[in-house]
């Protein structure tokens, strides 16, 4: 459940900032007739996740046991690439992310209504489908039929709105960096997790082989319905009895990932850290 409200509250956290730095700006610049076509965009970007993972939850529900082990193992994968992939950029721009949407919204409102909307469409729909994906991937991969995983996302993001409205109205100061830092590393190993699941869909829809060849098995040591069984696996997508491929991947992903993102330096932190911050609502 842990590793689930980490995954709501981090995107939900990018979400929630990129919606206010939009709407503080506009406040601040007194454009507030410009925030009908922003909110309208916000609200587009909204029901197309929340529709794209109605799709991914009950389409999957129609295609036979292979088809669906295929595709899930599939799009965890693919998952995993998204979420590396903005866990390595927001480490290199939380610094800048104010600037950069600014920067934007000030091009969009010489253009008119419909970049207007386009633009906070982009700046929010592109976290709501890698959210969408993401968060459908993990609760497949730790579920087990339980409402657990689901009850983590939403709590997760429901932290995610409420810090950022803090943000918002000038309560809440936050070094984006050393955030985006460690709950980033953290997702690194959830996402490991979902990988080694995805192989494990993969093998059993028979696309992949070695099924049959456990890496070990600790499942007497470690029982999966215990409590601490349940947690691991809630945490870090743990499996008692995993196979070689399923270990194989997940140690080189694991390993060389948050080597990288720890010794990333492309964008050293400045002495004095200044985090992003919003104007307060007038």
């Amino acid at each position: 459940m842990f590793g689930n409200y980490l995954i709501g509250l981090r995107e939900g956290l990018e979400a929630s900032l990129v919606v206010c730095i939009l709407v503080a700006y506009l406040v601040k610049t007194e454009r507030r007739d410009a925030l009908r076509p922003v909110w309208l965009g916000i609200a587009i970007a909204c029901a197309l996740s929340l529709a794209f993972g109605a799709l991914l939850t009950f389409g999957s529900q129609a295609l036979t046991f292979e088809a669906q082990e295929l595709l899930g193992g599939s799009l965890s994968i693919v998952s995993v690439g998204l979420v590396t992939w903005m866990v390595f950029w927001m480490k290199r721009t939380a610094r800048h992310l104010k600037g950069e949407l600014q920067g934007k919204l000030d091009t969009a409102l010489a253009m008119g209504t419909g970049a207007l909307v386009a633009t906070a469409f982009l700046a929010v729909g592109r976290e709501g489908l890698e959210t969408a994906l993401f968060v459908w991937a993990s609760v497949r991969a730790s579920g087990e039929g339980s409402s657990a995983p689901l009850i983590g996302v939403l709590l997760g993001i429901a932290t995610a709105i409420v810090l950022g409205w803090l943000f918002y109205r000038g309560a809440l100061k936050i070094n984006l960096a050393k955030f985006f830092k460690w709950t980033g590393a953290m997702l690194v190993v959830v996402a490991a997790g979902v990988l080694a699941y995805g192989v494990h869909d993969l093998q059993e829809a028979r696309f992949l082989g070695g099924l049959g060849t456990k890496a070990f098995d600790i499942s007497a040591t470690i029982p999966p319905d215990s409590w601490y069984g349940t947690l691991l696996k809630g945490v870090f997508n743990f499996q008692p009895d995993p196979t070689v491929l399923q270990l194989t991947v997940w140690v080189l992903y694991l390993v060389p990932v948050l080597t990288l993102f720890f010794l990333d330096r492309s964008r050293p932190a400045s002495p004095q850290p200044q985090p992003a911050d919003a104007a307060p609502a007038s």
